[in-house]
């Protein structure tokens, strides 16, 4: 990786995303992980740690509040009425930046990988809180700052999930 390529740092405890440059911190957005807190195993409903990278980005040029469901969008967009008939669906909008865990037996291979669990960065309903633990495992964000985040990026591009507060 070149020294001033975009990264993306997520800290779970400050429940904050960073897009840095080497050093230099480009952008940072209040996301919301998983409310069953860290854990990398299928299953767990839980946010995996460690080193990641984009393996996927999926929604390019789709409108704010694209639903997606499987990867594809539906042809819907997301408003209050479609939120009221489907009350308790965990919505995946807008854009896609699907993750693949880059440490073997920890959130890679077996019941520990990420890109099995379907572990995204995605858009959700701008009714859902950020800077508050409440997803499924994924990491959830605005979505006009999805949208902000994917412009910025490629597949390939580093993800770090750590727990430590960071000041960003």
């Amino acid at each position: 990786m070149n020294s001033r390529s975009p990264h993306i740092h997520i800290s779970l405890a400050s429940q904050r995303l960073g897009l840095f440059a080497g050093d230099q911190l480009l952008a940072a957005w209040w996301v919301s992980t998983a409310a069953a807190g860290p854990g990398e195993a299928d299953g767990s409903g839980s946010t995996p740690r460690g080193r990641h990278r984009i393996r996927a980005m999926i929604g390019a040029g789709c409108a704010p509040g694209t639903v997606f469901v499987g990867r594809r969008a539906t042809g819907e967009i997301h408003d209050v009425a479609l939120g009221r008939r489907y009350p308790g669906r965990d919505w995946i909008l807008t854009r896609i930046l699907w993750l693949c865990g880059e440490e073997p037996g920890f959130n890679r291979l077996g019941r520990v990988d990420s890109q099995r669990r379907y572990i995204y960065i995605h858009g959700c309903p701008d009714s859902e809180p950020m800077g508050e633990p409440r997803s499924h495992g994924c990491i959830r964000m605005r979505n006009t700052e999805v949208i902000e985040l994917f412009d910025q990026v490629t597949p390939g591009t580093p993800v770090t999930i750590a727990e430590p507060e960071v000041q960003w």
